[in-house]
């Protein structure tokens, strides 16, 4: 079984500020896990920390494209070059974030496998909706669709690299029903079974469906806490009611974790600034652990 490496990548460039001059928190996300004991619980390796750049919107108007773009982009190359070390020596990258724009990075570094699978856990698909409806700016907001080369030409192609993961390559799990994204995402052949979905399917046809969609390939694990419910996880940057329970992820990703197959995960968004007393981030550490125990048994 492959060794689990912690690699922190604390880049909050995705995302808006919650509050005029407030900068967002959920670069703090890897901190908080591993001062929860998450390293020693996975007996994970230590990789380190890749420093993003400031945070800096304040020459930034409407109309300019995504914010941060240019430092996004120079973080993304860096990124790419830790992740590709990890998995070229064979080994499990476990990735804290940070924001979701930390995909286009890792993205990057698995462009060594041609055409590597992407399994999407997020309360929101991240697609086209925000596009549609002339909002550009939070990377983060965007992110699947940035991924798969839609959008500006400075994050989508990286170094010419991109798209990084391809449409039918792509299983979205966990966003909501009224995500306006649901019927994007239907249009582009990208598979998505919304929460509720899941709900009502159980854990094993739809573990069934996405390895049918997966088709044998290698694959990445993006997790967005805010696919859990907002009730049990509040402390994310757009929590929403109508997610899933912590059992019912756990269920899902354990199997996903534990295949060979799977080259590495990511987790994001949530945001140590929402919770003072510490209570969710023992709870999210307890779920990853438990989420990869059949791979450190």
């Amino acid at each position: 079984m492959k060794k689990i490496h912690v690699l922190d990548a604390p880049s909050n460039l995705g995302l808006r500020m919650p509050g005029p001059g407030v900068v967002p928190g959920c670069y703090k996300m890897a901190g908080a896990l591993r001062d929860c004991g998450l390293l020693g619980e996975l007996d994970a390796l230590d990789e380190g920390y890749v420093v993003p750049p400031r945070y800096d919107i304040s020459d930034w108007s409407p109309g300019d494209g995504v914010f941060n773009a240019k430092a996004m982009a120079e973080y993304s190359r860096r990124l790419a070059g830790r992740v590709n070390a990890v998995v070229t020596r064979g080994d499990f990258p476990l990735v804290l974030g940070g924001d979701c724009s930390i995909l286009l990075g890792i993205g990057m570094a698995l462009k060594q496998y041609d055409r590597c699978g992407l399994v999407y856990f997020d309360g929101s698909a991240d697609f086209l909706r925000l596009s549609q409806a002339g909002r550009i700016g939070a990377a983060a907001g965007e992110t699947l669709a940035l991924v798969t080369g839609r959008g500006q030409a400075d994050l989508t192609n990286i170094d010419d690299l991109g798209p990084y993961f391809q449409d039918p390559d792509i299983v979205v799990l966990g966003n909501r029903d009224d995500d306006e994204d649901v019927a994007n995402l239907a249009e582009a052949d990208i598979l998505g079974i919304t929460a509720p979905g899941i709900q009502a399917m159980g854990p094993d046809e739809v573990l069934d469906r996405t390895r049918q969609r997966l088709d044998g390939r290698s694959y990445w694990v993006h997790l967005d806490v805010d696919v859990l419910d907002i009730e049990v996880m509040p402390a994310a940057d757009a929590p929403d009611p109508g997610g899933l329970q912590y059992g019912e992820l756990i269920d899902l990703l354990k199997p996903l974790l534990a295949d060979e197959r799977c080259l590495g995960m990511n987790a994001a968004i949530y945001d140590p600034d929402l919770d003072p007393d510490g209570q969710y981030a023992r709870e999210l550490t307890g779920m990853i652990v438990a989420a990869f125990r059949d791979r450190t048994q």
